[in-house]
């Protein structure tokens, strides 16, 4: 009897096992059905980044400077911010950081970030890095670190500055010293438009585009390499090489010398057939032809040597 009862004790412990090594497997299986990984969230990403004009990836101090960039969000975003950040291994007059956020675009899927900003007075010249950093609302973010130079305008290699930018409507001055001749005049069909336009701190190779752009066209090219040539009018293209020293550059080129004209002012018609685009001009048709409105008239230079540019625009009625 006693034999049995041991035996039977043995058996109930055994069935109590593996009922719970039973119950446990299953309780595990149960948890791990449910402990599939989230799927992971999307990142915002960033396009298109451009430094300076013309994305030479340079800055002044004191002066105008360029930054664009196309963000999309991985939901939305929530912040885009800069930061102008010092190099550990660079060497500064004095320590020197800039930071900017830009709130305006929170909530948005996508953005296109097109800033001009002035780089401040008590900045520090040097190498930087320049830090964009986008926030989602999912939780997620993207940095991305890009190199800039900062340079005081009198250590610029070169530093155009446009000292002459004249128009004239049939010989008459259209625009003269930053002023209209006339408040509210405008160019017609058939009228002649010339212009001068002269640079100075330039050195080395560069080209200057002179162009005439609807504004319906939504076109402004900072540099000459951003000018879309399907949208604009080229009144005159004009380049210098191999200057040696820093000196002044002009469309018009006059010989006191010999007191005779070099290069004079091209002209073009309003309502033409085709631009001064060199070394072929242009058709003036489909999304470059002429309608009545109010056009740029903008002067793109850029120096090939140096990877400097400059730009300047002033506004042109057109009433065909």
């Amino acid at each position: 009897m006693n034999t049995i009862k041991t035996k039977s004790k043995k058996m109930k412990t055994t069935k109590i096992l593996v009922t719970f090594l039973v119950t446990a497997f299953a309780f595990t299986a149960c948890d791990n059905d449910n402990d599939t990984p989230e799927p992971e969230k999307a990142k915002p990403v960033i396009n298109n980044i451009e430094l300076g004009l013309g994305n030479n990836e340079t800055a002044t101090i004191g002066h105008d400077f360029h930054f664009n960039a196309e963000v999309i969000a991985g939901d939305k975003i929530e912040s885009v911010k800069i930061k102008i950040a010092q190099i550990s291994t660079e060497t500064y007059s004095k320590a020197w950081s800039h930071d900017i956020t830009w709130p305006q675009y929170t909530g948005a899927k996508n953005a296109v970030i097109h800033k001009h900003f002035d780089i401040p007075a008590d900045a520090a010249e040097g190498k930087y890095d320049f830090i964009i950093t986008i926030t989602d609302q999912n939780g997620t973010s993207l940095e991305v670190k890009k190199p800039l130079t900062i340079y005081a305008v009198e250590n610029l290699p070169v530093n155009p500055v446009a000292t002459i930018f004249n128009v004239f409507k049939n010989d008459d001055f259209f625009y003269r010293d930053g002023k209209y001749a006339q408040e509210g005049d405008s160019f017609k069909t058939n009228d002649k438009i010339m212009s001068q336009v002269t640079l100075t701190g330039v050195k080395g190779n560069g080209i200057m585009y002179l162009l005439l752009i609807d504004k319906n066209a939504k076109h402004l090219p900072e540099s000459v390499d951003q000018i879309d040539f399907s949208k604009v009018i080229v009144y005159d293209v004009f380049e210098h090489k191999d200057m040696a020293e820093v000196g002044t550059f002009s469309n018009v080129i006059f010989d006191e010398t010999t007191f005779t004209t070099v290069r004079d002012m091209p002209s073009l018609i309003i309502g033409a057939q085709k631009d001064n685009n060199m070394p072929t001009p242009q058709d003036i048709t489909g999304t470059r032809a002429w309608a009545s409105g109010t056009y740029v008239y903008r002067l793109v230079y850029k120096n090939t040597t140096y990877n400097i540019n400059f730009s300047q625009s002033i506004d042109v009625p057109v009433s065909l």
